[in-house]
């Protein structure tokens, strides 16, 4: 159900993170519900579909990668994933399993907080003007609708998959560079996060089944950025 106030689900199974998390979301006026497992956490996403989740990436019995998965499996909800300091790898590993962002341990409130903000503002579907579907091959873009459909089959994006593929798509012909994509998408202080980029491209050619060594939409120009081939 729709809630007026963002619903936030923090995870974590540190009662002093959850508390801490907790009280700085509510001074900003965001309702907040909390999970010390990751069993519970995809109970409350099912069960009270929260506008979005921040997700501790260690915790016992199912971790946070795990728990990114399970709710992947029937819902788009955006995810934050918290990931300790210098681990690369839990980050890419994050954002393969479907999280939207990331925010390195141990952070300051202020930084969690523009996380939230930023995240919440592209998980909101821009207002599009009128324009036809476009189409490419077995892919449907409707615009209108916000759908995307592979043969007739409604592929389920995350808002952030799905502004990607509207940015290439409406520029299809054109090469936008990495730094623009991340930029349009993300946001400026993004700039030279390949990481993020390349796994949510990665997470987007999956979903519409577009093989990155033989492509049908979406071609990479290594060290530049991504095409999408012209109908």
């Amino acid at each position: 159900m729709p809630h007026r106030k963002p619903l936030i689900l923090v995870v974590d199974d540190d009662p002093g993170i959850l508390k801490l998390v907790t009280l700085n979301l509510e001074l900003e006026s965001y309702q907040v519900i909390t999970a010390r497992d990751g069993k519970s956490a995809i109970q409350l996403v099912e069960n009270q579909q929260p506008t979005l989740v921040i997700l501790d990436i260690m915790m016992p019995g199912i971790d946070g990668f795990q728990t990114c998965q399970g709710i992947r499996e029937f819902s788009e909800v955006p995810v934050i994933m918290l990931t300790a300091k210098g681990r690369t790898e839990d980050v890419i590993q994050g954002l393969a399993a479907g999280a939207d962002d990331y925010v390195v341990k141990p952070f300051s409130t202020e930084e969690l907080l523009a996380r939230v903000r930023a995240v919440l503002r592209r998980a909101k579907f821009p207002e599009d003007m009128p324009q036809p579907p476009f189409s490419s091959g077995d892919l449907l873009l409707d615009f209108g609708h916000h759908q995307v459909t592979i043969n007739g089959d409604e592929v389920l994006l995350t808002p952030t998959e799905y502004r990607i593929l509207c940015l290439l798509a409406r520029n299809a012909g054109r090469t936008i560079t990495q730094d623009q994509l991340l930029t349009e998408i993300w946001g400026q202080e993004y700039c030279g996060d390949t990481h993020i980029l390349q796994v949510a491209v990665a997470r987007l050619r999956k979903k519409i089944a577009d093989d990155p060594s033989s492509p049908k939409y979406i071609v990479t120009r290594p060290g530049i950025g991504y095409t999408f081939k012209k109908p």
